[in-house]
């Protein structure tokens, strides 16, 4: 099988081929093609790979290109993993939204939507490519803004497109550890939006242990949700959160955070990559091993403003393994393998959740096999969740007829109505602040 990796100069792609050397049954891929704009970027990748593969016996054979029609033609899956604007461009989101006293983060609040309104217009035009070029491919989408870029893409490429995203599956993971049980047995009760989802219950054995967490301060206090969102609001709510929530729950800390702090964490990861590309293109370095030694350092200061707000404490180790690639290489093999299994994914709606339309993409429960993801029927959500998805859904919407009309009192209209967005006049500026820096933009009118 022939896997084309978009943003295939990207830092996670070892993470990905990883995982694919670890798969030795029959319909493996065995040819993995880079595509990335900078060829820089995709030769520095390239050499940890060669050394990942060092000594593996049948590790796929890996290709590099900037053309992406090459790259697409004759693919079998395609993972979406782009990144318009580059670190540069988060840097700038953060900065702008952070000077009106907003959040910058690159998948919630006004750092979401301009990296939506500068994504989708890339995203579309390569789903058009892919239903020309490899009719018959899947695409895994990994682009962020995930469930807003996969909405974007399956409106021309329909179910053959799936977004993922590891924090469901982290989140399961931690509470099926700290109830004692298996995470690979257990189903997890979850519901929401890519980034906006909530964990209602969690089954192992056919039996919801989640209530026995909830009523247990001192074991819903032991881990990453507990720490981080205080087992007093987590009783409230009667269920655990997606990390992403805090900066809804905790906004005024989290903004007052990332205003303080040194680096925006886009900066940050902008600086990092550099060295990261620099030092990998030194003669005779060790590539994977500097890769390692970035990953770790990226992966321990991961949401760190929002653990330091909230009196968190240090990433536990069993947290600083990613898990993506894990979940893109499981969906993979249910599709060409007709190996069934259930996965936490961003799919259309259909029936699943009444509130929204069957086009809406959402984060659920899927049972997938040879045809693709299924969204598993859910209970609804309570209202205050109800609220939050619609409205988020409702500002998704708002961001992709922006991109597809150009129409900047559009593009107004979806940050003023972001919940985290407190004025239209704010609103407003963000558009001006964010065209001013962002040539891809340049599209609003």
């Amino acid at each position: 099988m022939k896997l084309t990796i978009l943003g295939g100069g990207g830092f996670r792609v070892p993470l990905v081929y990883g995982a694919l050397l670890t798969d030795r049954a029959e319909g493996r891929v065995t040819e993995v093609v880079l595509h990335d704009l900078d060829a820089g970027r995709l030769s520095a990748v390239a050499r940890v790979l060669a050394e990942q593969a060092a000594g593996v016996a049948g590790a796929p054979a890996v290709t590099a290109t900037t053309d992406l029609d090459e790259a697409l033609t004759g693919a079998d899956f395609v993972f979406s993993a782009i990144r318009v604007g580059g670190l540069e461009g988060r840097a700038n989101d953060e900065r702008v939204a952070l000077a009106e006293g907003v959040l910058g983060q690159e998948t919630v609040g006004a750092g979401g939507i301009a990296y939506g309104l500068r994504t989708v217009p890339v995203a579309v035009d390569i789903a058009r490519r892919v239903a020309r070029l490899a009719p018959d491919a899947w695409v895994i989408n990994f682009t962020n803004p995930a469930g807003l870029v996969t909405e974007a893409m399956s409106r021309h490429l329909g179910d053959r497109v799936i977004g993922i995203c590891d924090s469901p599956v982290g989140l399961g993971r931690r509470i099926a550890r700290v109830l004692g049980g298996n995470p690979k047995e257990a189903w997890i009760d979850y519901v929401g939006l890519n980034h906006l989802g909530w964990v209602r219950g969690l089954h192992i054995a056919g039996r919801d242990e989640l209530p026995r967490l909830l009523a247990d301060p001192d074991l819903l206090g032991s881990f990453e949700e507990g720490k981080l969102f205080g087992v007093d609001w987590l009783q409230s709510l009667g269920a655990i959160p997606n990390e992403y929530l805090h900066y809804y729950y905790y906004n005024r800390e989290a903004v007052r955070a990332y205003q303080q702090a040194e680096r925006t964490r886009g900066a940050f990861l902008r600086d990092q990559q550099a060295h990261f590309y620099e030092a990998v293109a030194e003669p005779g370095a060790k590539a994977l091993d500097v890769w390692d030694r970035t990953r770790a350092e990226r992966e321990a200061t991961y949401m760190s403003e929002n653990r330091e707000t909230a009196g968190a404490g240090e990433r536990d180790a069993d947290d600083l393994s990613g898990g993506y690639e894990k979940v893109a290489l499981a969906l993979m093999r249910a599709i060409a393998r007709d190996e069934r299994t259930t996965l936490i994914l961003n799919v259309r709606n259909r029936s699943t959740l009444s509130v929204l339309d069957g086009e809406a993409v959402i984060e659920v429960p899927c049972l997938v096999d040879a045809n693709g993801a299924h969204p598993v029927a859910v209970a609804p959500l309570p209202d205050h969740a109800t609220g939050l998805v619609c409205a988020v859904k409702a500002v998704e919407r708002e961001v992709l007829a922006a991109a597809e009309s150009g129409s900047r009192t559009t593009a107004v209209k979806a940050f003023a109505l972001h919940p985290l967005v407190d004025s239209v006049n704010v609103a407003r500026r963000l558009v001006e602040g964010y065209t001013e820096v962002h040539p891809g933009l340049a599209y609003l009118k």
